[in-house]
């Protein structure tokens, strides 16, 4: 196959993922393309679904009706039947093995989860010109992971058809978004023999032909939501007998805000989304509220998440309600090894198509393949976080996002070269 006709082929893949994104655990669609791929270039191991990822570290799992929705949804889509059957019941993702003889193993993790957020109808928009805008309502990709899966599949087909020693490892992870999928393949037996592990994520505010060695400055996060249920009461007749969970709700949110900031480093509090109440005469006896905290350090977040526990569990107290926390997403800091931003700059700096080389930079965000790198590291080896520049019209997250597709082998240049480079040079 010519090189431009394997780049189209990358670019289709990226498309029809784009067609079709799916959030957090419900990416059966997306899987299932993925294994297809895999299946074609043939790789020496695929572990799919159960066996790509430790079933009870999965977070934010949605219930059996949302998964069911998203699972019929991709069969007629056209998803391959034999491959859904493995991912029934939510467990999507995949891990895929190439091994060429001795040397290094090298892992290579990239996410494939879409946003629950409508994309752009503007004609403008590329997506929607070009033919491949979501045909799933409210939701798209909004951060570009659809490229990120491509990345995968094209760095495994470039490392198969070159001289590269050792042994590969790709993680197309679920439920990045989410902060919901990062520790349950980090705590998969797939990671423990990873030596070196790179991550990418295209954009983040670089240009087209511009490389990030290693990007640091994740803040470590932690999601909750927060159930709180009181007795109901007439508003007007008896509004004494009630407790009522909307006012313990908003003295949550109100000391949530209130939480001291830390003389160690930055830390972050969200009320991101809140609901409750049946009526407007009636003493609300149900209510939540589902936030976020973020610290600098792993260390800053536990102290934040400490505190907004104090502060949900006192303000269910003050009036007479119980709250019931749950954990939705979560995930530590990590930084990039500088052995590795060394090599992956090397190779940048040589790749067709990349006109700058930034050695760092600070995401300013949470990632949940900070789980991998910190278990890497912790085992011994060597992480970093890759940023392949995109020009993207919108922001991330934003409704007009979309990815420059010259981008798109440039990152798999980059990714792939890099791959070689640490089994020669085993830094």
């Amino acid at each position: 196959m010519s090189q431009q006709a394997e780049r189209d082929r990358l670019i289709e893949l990226r498309r029809d993922l784009h067609r079709h994104p799916e959030p957090a655990w419900r990416e059966f669609y997306t899987t299932a393309r993925i294994v297809e791929e895999l299946e074609r270039i043939g790789v020496d191991e695929l572990h799919v679904g159960r066996d790509a990822v430790a079933e009870d570290e999965r977070m934010a799992v949605p219930g059996d009706d949302e998964l069911e929705t998203w699972y019929e949804q991709a069969r007629d889509a056209g998803a391959d039947e034999e491959i859904l059957e493995r991912l029934e019941g939510g467990y999507t993702g995949a891990v895929a093995v190439v091994e060429a003889g001795d040397g290094p193993t090298v892992g290579l993790r990239v996410d494939i989860d879409g946003l629950l957020r409508a994309e752009s109808t503007d004609d403008d928009h590329a997506p929607v010109a070009e033919g491949f805008r979501s045909e799933h309502d409210g939701a798209m990709h909004a951060c570009g992971h659809d490229a990120h899966a491509t990345f995968g599949v094209g760095v495994i087909e470039a490392i198969a058809d070159s001289d590269f020693e050792g042994t590969l490892k790709v993680f197309f992870q679920p439920g990045e978004e989410m902060i919901a999928g990062g520790k349950a393949m980090a705590e998969s037996d797939h990671i423990d023999d990873v030596e070196y592990l790179l991550a990418a994520h295209v954009g983040l505010d670089h240009p087209t032909g511009e490389v990030v060695a290693g990007l640091d400055g994740f803040l470590a996060v932690s999601h909750f939501r927060a159930e709180f249920e009181g007795e109901p009461a007439h508003a007007g007749g008896q509004p004494n007998d009630g407790e009522n969970a909307i006012q313990a709700v908003a003295t949550a949110i109100q000391n949530l805000y209130a939480i001291p900031r830390h003389e160690d480093g930055a830390t972050r509090v969200n009320a991101g989304k809140i609901g409750g109440g049946t009526a407007t005469n009636i003493i609300a006896e149900s209510a939540h509220v589902e936030g976020e905290v973020r610290g600098e350090t792993t260390e800053l977040k536990d102290y934040m998440k400490a505190r907004a526990e104090r502060a949900l569990e006192s303000a269910a107290e003050m009036h007479g309600c119980t709250v019931e926390r749950s954990t939705n997403g979560e995930a530590p800091s990590a930084e990039s090894d500088q052995e590795l931003v060394d090599v992956v700059g090397d190779v940048a700096g040589t790749t067709d198509g990349v006109d700058t080389v930034v050695d760092r930079d600070e995401l300013g965000g949470s990632e949940d393949a900070t789980y991998l790198m910190r278990t890497v590291q912790q085992n011994g080896g060597r992480a970093a976080y890759v940023g392949v520049g995109t020009d993207h019209p919108g922001g991330h997250h934003t409704a007009t996002f979309d990815v420059d597709e010259e981008s798109i082998p440039i990152g798999i240049d980059v990714l792939a070269g890099a791959v070689r480079e640490i089994a020669e040079r085993r830094p």
